[in-house]
């Protein structure tokens, strides 16, 4: 069975009287361990679609599962939980907290979850060092360069172990010598640690890094 199963998925913006269409009926599936690159034009519905694979948004109609689990039928605090347990997530713009350090920053997910700081430290460090940043284990966001910050925010994706890792335009905020090492880190984050990871991108060069190309256009599938 498919990690991932999107079936038919439509998703529409209301704009005053007018409802308007960000996906159209989007059917695929995502095998375990892949690492899978959404692409499209702006607006072709992709950020739309990580969203939705990520319970950040509901759909109009279709499904999403993950795991066997329909996020439709998940209540507000357990597709929070099943967020927080199951799912990570990495931004354009890091989303990291500003006076944490970067292994408290790593390990927020899981304080989140109850766990104590001082029980998740060492994995958290453990991440930091596996994504080259045993020396930056005790800086704060604003003592890192971009690139630094993003595999910060990498780190922090796996600190729970999800089923899923998910990544909106990890590059975009990166020069290409940043964005390209980001890029590997995240296909050894497949290799390695055995994770699925989604990446939405405009770019080639970032879509051809994964197993797998899914392209959009005017919220339809366009494989």
């Amino acid at each position: 069975m498919a990690l991932v199963n999107v079936d038919d998925l439509v998703k529409n913006y209301r704009l005053g009287s007018a409802q308007v269409p960000a996906l159209r009926g989007v059917s695929f599936d995502i095998e375990a361990g892949r690492m899978v690159s959404i692409m499209g034009p702006s607006g072709s519905g992709k950020s739309t679609l990580l969203h939705l694979i990520g319970g950040l948004d509901s759909p109009s109609s279709g499904s999403v599962v993950i795991d066997g689990r329909d996020l439709s039928e998940l209540g507000d605090e357990d597709l929070t939980v099943f967020r927080r347990e199951s799912l990570g997530f990495i931004f354009q713009f890091f989303n990291l907290l500003p006076t944490m350090t970067a292994w408290e920053n790593v390990a927020l997910p899981r304080l989140l979850g109850g766990a104590k700081l001082r029980d998740v430290r060492p994995r958290a460090v453990e991440l930091l060092e596996k994504v080259g940043l045993a020396e930056r284990v005790e800086h704060k966001p604003s003592q890192l360069s971009g690139g630094e910050m993003q595999r910060v925010a990498i780190a922090r994706a796996l600190v729970a172990e999800p089923l899923l890792v998910l990544a909106d335009e990890p590059t975009g905020n990166l020069d290409s010598e940043s964005g390209q090492a980001v890029l590997e880190l995240l296909r050894r984050v497949v290799t390695e640690e055995g994770a699925t990871v989604v990446i939405v991108t405009h770019d080639e060069k970032a879509a051809f890094m994964g197993d797998r190309v899914i392209k959009l256009k005017d919220g339809r599938l366009e494989e």
